[in-house]
């Protein structure tokens, strides 16, 4: 397991590099990389896939939140770093592999299987993204009120 983080630490530093991330922060984002296919990893001992993609989906996306602000970057170069790894890209293949061998109904189970993993990587990004849009709302409209009650 150790090494498989270590390969996806170095795959998002490919990515990284080839968005164009620089300095400490293309570092920071790789390491994204091999958090979230470490938790991946961790929960597919004990849960279905669909949810240790979620379960890591989470993880990464917090991480990125965090790292986001502590280095005063944009949070979609940490995400899409760390995202790399868990992209069902082999599922997409089989897929198109079945449908051109005209092979449908495992195209069709392949294709279905490969949006679910796709989906619950979505989720897990939406769930952090939301909330924590949502907690950016709340302490926007507190420091509206503390600025009306201080101007009154």
């Amino acid at each position: 397991m150790f090494t498989s983080c270590i390969y996806a630490f170095f795959a998002s530093l490919g990515f990284g590099i080839i968005f164009n991330i620089r300095g400490k922060k293309l570092y920071f984002a790789a390491l994204g990389g091999s958090l979230g296919w470490f938790i991946y990893s961790l929960s597919l001992k004990t849960l279905p896939p669909m949810y240790s993609l979620t379960l890591a989906a989470l993880g990464f996306s917090i991480y990125s939140e965090i790292m986001a602000r502590i280095l005063k970057s944009p949070i979609t170069i940490f995400v899409i770093c760390a995202l790399i790894p868990l992209v069902p890209g082999g599922g997409m293949y089989y897929t198109m592999l079945y449908i051109l061998q005209d092979n449908l109904t495992m195209a069709i189970e392949t294709g279905i299987e490969t949006i679910s993993n796709a989906g619950s990587l979505v989720m897990g990004i939406l769930v952090v993204s939301s909330i924590m849009k949502i907690l950016n709302n709340k302490k926007q409209n507190i420091n509206i009120n503390i600025e009306k009650s201080t101007s009154e």
